[in-house]
């Protein structure tokens, strides 16, 4: 912005073959700052997981090892399977076993069924037919339960990947005998990934409701992310509360582990800003030339705070609405303003 009617002086000494700059000015703001913090946070899996055996038997095969990569359905880790298939074939035969006596007790029952109403068999010979034909129905029915057992026990034999993703850790060597609940492999997926941050708990509330975070890496790119979940518990030790963010983007380039900076916000407050091109730094000394009201440049020392988006905080030394010159450098260098006085020559007024 321009002060209203820019205003162009001329130099004050009057030398000839001095080129004028022309004075550029903007008012300070008054805006509410967002006071934030920097976290370390890190990057996790948000599938990550160990593989167990569910039947007993000795590892023949591991196709993959620590670090390799796999495809859901992917074979990785086979047993020998012997006992397994034995198992299996005799329930199969069992089955066929109970099949047959159901359908001779059925066969029986309804023989026996016929004649019962006409009076050419006893109560006692009808209820043995039907107690009969109820117990083959139920061995049936645990020969069936019997081979599908048989069949997982089979299948458990071979173990493949849950979902696509890398493996971390191998629990077993082939020729090793396992137990069922033995832990096989353990392996994390990166298509799913998400921030977690230990957020302390005098920020909790401020989070909470202001709902917003900013993730960014060590080089500076800034992280996209998504759903905001608060554990709805504090740490016992360290009294923080565990915040986690999802990453809607997941790049190549991140692993679980890595760590990141995740800014959240703290508090609010009203504050004054003026555009970083005013400010004159001279050693520890920070001043701007503010017009006064005949428009004239007056130096005039403050004190900063934060700096944000081009922009400098005041904390001291300005009030809201009067009007600071941009372009100080031009002016100085033009000879239409003094470094350490007012254009008047007497001394400028320094503000604490």
């Amino acid at each position: 912005m321009r002060h209203a009617g820019t205003v162009i002086f001329l130099l004050a000494l009057g030398l000839p073959g001095v080129a004028h700059a022309e004075i550029d000015s903007e008012p300070v703001s008054r805006e509410t700052l967002t006071e934030t913090i920097r976290l370390d946070g890190m990057i996790e899996a948000v599938q990550e997981s160990t593989v167990s055996a569910q039947t007993s038997g000795t590892v023949l095969r591991l196709p993959y090892d620590v670090d390799d990569s796999v495809t859901a359905g992917d074979l990785i880790v086979k047993l020998e399977d012997s006992e397994q298939r034995a198992r299996l074939d005799q329930a199969q035969g069992n089955l066929q076993e109970a099949k047959a006596n159901y359908r001779n007790a059925q066969q029986q029952f309804d023989r026996i069924e016929e004649v019962y109403d006409e009076g050419y068999v006893s109560r006692q010979e009808f209820d043995q037919a039907q107690n009969n034909l109820a117990a083959a129905e139920a061995r049936l029915e645990r020969s069936q339960a019997a081979l599908e057992e048989a069949r997982k026990q089979l299948d458990y034999t071979t173990v493949v990947a849950p979902y696509s993703g890398i493996l971390t850790e191998r629990h077993v060597e082939v020729g090793e005998s396992v137990n069922p609940g033995q832990p096989l492999l353990s392996g994390l997926s990166l298509e799913e990934l998400r921030v977690v941050v230990e957020l302390p708990q005098k920020y909790a509330d401020a989070v909470r409701a202001e709902r917003t975070t900013r993730v960014t890496l060590a080089d500076g790119r800034v992280l996209k992310t998504g759903e905001m979940t608060f554990y709805p518990y504090a740490d016992a030790q360290t009294h923080t509360f565990r915040l986690r963010l999802a990453l809607e983007e997941p790049e190549a380039t991140l692993y679980p582990g890595m760590l990141v900076k995740v800014e959240a916000p703290a508090s609010q407050r009203q504050a004054l800003w003026i555009p970083d091109s005013s400010l004159i730094r001279r050693s520890e000394l920070r001043a701007v030339y503010v017009l006064d009201q005949e428009g004239r440049p007056r130096l005039r020392q403050i004190r900063t705070g934060i700096s944000r988006s081009g922009r400098i905080e005041v904390l001291a030394g300005l009030d809201e609405g009067e009007s600071v010159i941009t372009n100080p450098a031009e002016l100085l260098g033009s000879g239409q303003v003094n470094p350490g006085t007012s254009p008047s020559g007497n001394p400028s007024r320094v503000d604490g």
